[in-house]
């Protein structure tokens, strides 16, 4: 089964920094290889990577074509699957208007973190959202989280993740694979 309606992103800006202050994240080569084999796993129809930067940009494009067109779609065809709907974009316009182009509509955006919202929706209440003939495009942060205008823009902000002790750092890459299996998996 494939998500054509859910799409994700790993946003790199507009992020806090531990200060508080808005920052322009690093993209990580292990976030964009774990991230895409999640992705292609729970059936989405895209991942976006979010950054302004060239340089970054750049990274990612390098890493994109070593396993898309380069040897490494030889040496590991499965991750060249994985990597298919992959796209790096410098804003999330750029990203609504992409999915709007393949979609028709503009997707109804979910924010994630790790602090609790008044209005949070909850996993089951967004499963049962999901099902529905929409759009969706989930938003993930890096550094210290989403830049709160993005969060109050939201369409819904999702319940935080929970463990069983008071440490709430997860790395990013370990959040989207637990919340899309919460939402999607078997």
């Amino acid at each position: 089964m494939e998500f054509k309606n859910i799409f994700i992103a790993l946003v790199h800006y507009p992020i806090y920094n531990k200060k508080g202050d808005v920052v322009v994240t690093s993209v990580t080569t292990l976030d964009i290889h774990d991230i895409a084999r999640t992705a292609r796993t729970y059936g989405i129809a895209k991942f976006y990577i979010l950054t302004p930067l060239p340089a970054q940009k750049e990274l990612v494009h390098r890493v994109l074509n070593h396993w898309i067109t380069g040897y490494g779609a030889e040496y590991n065809p499965t991750r060249r699957e994985a990597f298919l709907n992959v796209s790096v974009t410098g804003s999330l316009a750029e990203i609504t208007a992409d999915i709007k182009s393949i979609t028709g509509k503009t997707p109804k955006i979910i924010t994630t973190d790790a602090r609790k919202f008044p209005d949070s929706i909850s996993y089951s209440n967004l499963k049962a959202e999901l099902t529905k003939s929409d759009i969706f495009l989930f938003l993930f942060g890096t550094g210290w989280g989403l830049e709160r205008g993005i969060i109050d823009d939201a369409d819904y902000r999702l319940a935080p993740i929970e463990g069983i002790t008071d440490y709430n750092h997860l790395p990013v890459r370990g959040a989207i694979a637990i919340i899309l299996d919460r939402l999607l998996g078997r």
